[in-house]
């Protein structure tokens, strides 16, 4: 169990590799905003249930000192998924999420910086690499 996060993070990336483009197919015709809503609102929802089962409070955590760092965290998240569906919106698939992707090789590198992980020759390069790929892809 101690490489649980390994299985979350493969199931993290297939779920949510299709979600740009089943958002493209829906923003045919539903613009970008109210997608964003509705499916947050099931976001939202899900997790919702997703707590109630677990039995995990919420309230005991709203004056909680790192609270103000998720108050942050949900204003970035909304400006960024406003903006990642709108470019959906108006661009194509396969420019709009390899560019959208850089904040993989930014979050990677905030955490060697901020975290003081590890950073080896072989994350240099991977890093390097997937600016790279997502150059070559986006162009």
């Amino acid at each position: 169990m101690a490489r649980a996060y390994l299985k979350f993070s493969i199931l993290a990336f297939l779920a949510y590799s299709l979600v740009a483009p089943i958002l493209k197919i829906a923003m045919e015709v539903v613009p970008s905003t109210p997608a964003v809503f509705f499916s947050n609102l099931v976001l939202l929802l899900v997790v919702g249930v997703v707590l109630r089962y677990r039995g995990e409070p919420i309230v005991s955590y709203l004056r909680h000192r790192y609270m103000p760092y998720v108050v942050a965290q949900g204003v970035l998240l909304t400006v960024g998924l406003l903006t990642y569906y709108r470019a959906l919106e108006l661009g194509p698939v396969s420019i709009v999420v390899p560019i959208y992707g850089l904040f993989i090789v930014v979050s990677s590198v905030i955490g060697v910086i901020a975290f003081d992980e590890v950073i080896t020759p072989r994350k240099v390069a991977g890093i390097f690499f997937s600016v790279l790929a997502i150059a070559l892809v986006s162009m």
